[in-house]
C-alpha cells in the first residue's frame, strides 16, 4: 500500500485532476479527465479520487466532479473512445474494525499517535471514517491517496498547515522526495502558477531544500524582460546577497539576473577586463572609494583589471546585465571579498 502503481504520466494526471477538483474548475477538470483516461487511468481510479477528496474538499465539489466524469464518459462513448473501467474496491472483511484500522493508519501517516481531544467527534470521524473506511479501500494505495491529497490541498487557499502535514504524511506513506517534488512542476503546467507556488513552498519547507520554483514564480510577475532569466546561480550564491540567476548566451557571454535588492560582494578581476551591458531594469555599479554609478538599460561599464568593485540591482527593481571578459591573460582569476554592507547599499537611491 506504500508505493505508486501509476506511471509518471498517470501520476501527473492524477495531481492535475485532484487539484482542479479542489479549485472547482470543472471546465479544466473535464480536459484533465480526458487526459487521464488517455494515459491509462481507469474510470474507477478517477471515481475513487473524487470519493476520497470529499473528506478534504467537501461533498459539493466531490459530487460536481463525479458529474463531470459522467459527462466525459458520455462524450467518449459517443465518440467511440476507449476507456478502462478497472477493478472496484474489494469488500471489507466481516470483522473489519474501522476505528482500530484508522487509528493505525493515522499514526503511520502522522509519524506518531494523534488524538484530537479538543473535539472527540472530529477525532472519531478522522480515525474511523477517513483513515479507516476510506483509506482501507484498495482501488488506490496509501501513497496514491497522499499524492492526490497534497495536490488537492495545493489548490486551496488557507489550508497551509494541513498541506504541510500531508507532505510529511506522503513521505511516511511511501512517496519519494523526487515524486513529491514533481507535483509543483505538474501543477505549474497543468493547473496554474499559484497552485504550483503553494505546493512548492510546502514541499520545500518539509524537505529542507530551497524553494526554487516559488522564489522564481513569486517574483517573475515583476520581471517583464525579454531576456532569459536562466537558472539559480548556485555556484556563486555564497558571494551574493539575495538571489541571482545565470543564462549562458554563447561564447564567454552570460546574462545575469538580479532580483530586487540583490548584489554581489566586492571583488577584483585579476588579469582581465570585465564588461557589463545593462539590458533591463535598474541597478548600481561601484568602484572602491568612488560614488556608485546607476545601471540602466544601455549602460556599458568596462571594469579595469585589478579594480575592487561590486554591482547589483536597485532596491525596488530587477536588473539584468550581460557580462563578458576581454584582454584575458594567462592565470586570470576572480578574487571575492567582503559583502557590500547594508549601510553602504542603503544610502543608494
Amino acid at each position: 500500500m506504500n508505493t505508486l502503481t501509476f506511471t509518471t504520466e498517470q501520476a501527473a494526471c492524477m495531481s492535475a485532476i485532484a487539484c482542479l477538483e479542489a479549485k472547482a474548475d470543472y471546465m479544466a477538470l473535464e480536459q484533465a479527465i480526458h487526459n487521464g483516461l488517455d494515459a491509462g487511468l481507469t474510470v474507477n481510479q478517477i471515481k475513487e479520487v473524487f470519493s476520497h477528496l470529499y473528506a478534504y474538499t467537501g461533498f459539493p465539489r466531490s459530487l460536481n466532479a463525479l458529474g463531470t466524469l459522467q459527462k466525459v464518459l458520455e462524450q467518449r462513448n459517443a465518440e467511440g473512445k476507449t476507456t478502462i473501467e478497472g477493478a472496484e474496491a474489494s469488500p471489507m472483511p466481516k470483522n473489519f474494525d474501522a476505528l482500530k484500522v484508522g487509528a493505525e493508519v493515522q499514526t503511520k501517516l502522522s509519524g506518531r499517535p494523534f488524538n484530537y481531544d479538543f473535539c472527540p467527534a472530529e477525532d472519531y470521524y478522522l480515525k474511523a471514517h477517513l483513515f479507516g473506511d476510506i483509506f482501507a479501500r484498495d482501488v488506490l494505495t496509501h501513497a496514491e491517496r497522499e499524492l492526490i491529497t497534497v495536490s488537492a490541498l495545493s489548490g486551496m487557499d488557507g489550508v497551509e498547515p494541513q498541506l504541510k502535514a500531508h507532505v510529511n504524511g506522503a513521505r511516511n506513506m511511501g512517496l519519494t522526495d523526487e515524486q513529491l517534488q514533481a507535483i509543483p512542476a505538474t501543477l505549474a503546467t497543468k493547473v496554474g502558477k499559484n497552485e504550483a507556488i503553494r505546493a512548492s513552498k510546502a514541499i520545500s519547507e518539509v524537505l529542507g531544500v530551497e524553494d526554487e520554483l516559488g522564489l522564481k514564480a513569486q517574483n517573475a510577475v515583476d520581471l517583464k524582460s525579454y531576456w532569459p532569466m536562466g537558472k539559480p546561480n548556485t555556484d556563486y550564491a555564497q558571494y551574493f546577497i539575495g538571489h541571482s540567476y545565470i543564462a549562458p548566451m554563447g561564447g564567454d557571454m552570460v546574462n545575469v539576473t538580479f532580483e530586487p535588492g540583490c548584489r554581489n560582494n566586492w571583488h577584483i578581476h585579476h588579469g582581465m577586463v570585465q564588461v557589463l551591458v545593462c539590458v533591463y531594469g535598474r541597478g548600481w555599479y561601484q568602484e572602491w572609494g568612488k560614488p556608485a554609478v546607476p545601471l540602466t538599460e544601455g549602460t556599458v561599464i568596462a571594469i579595469p583589471e585589478g579594480v575592487k568593485h561590486w554591482h547589483g540591482a536597485a532596491k525596488g527593481s530587477w536588473m539584468q546585465h550581460l557580462t563578458y571578459h576581454k584582454d584575458v591573460r594567462e592565470g586570470a582569476s576572480n578574487e571575492w571579498l567582503e559583502p557590500v554592507s547594508d549601510e553602504v547599499y542603503g544610502k543608494l537611491k
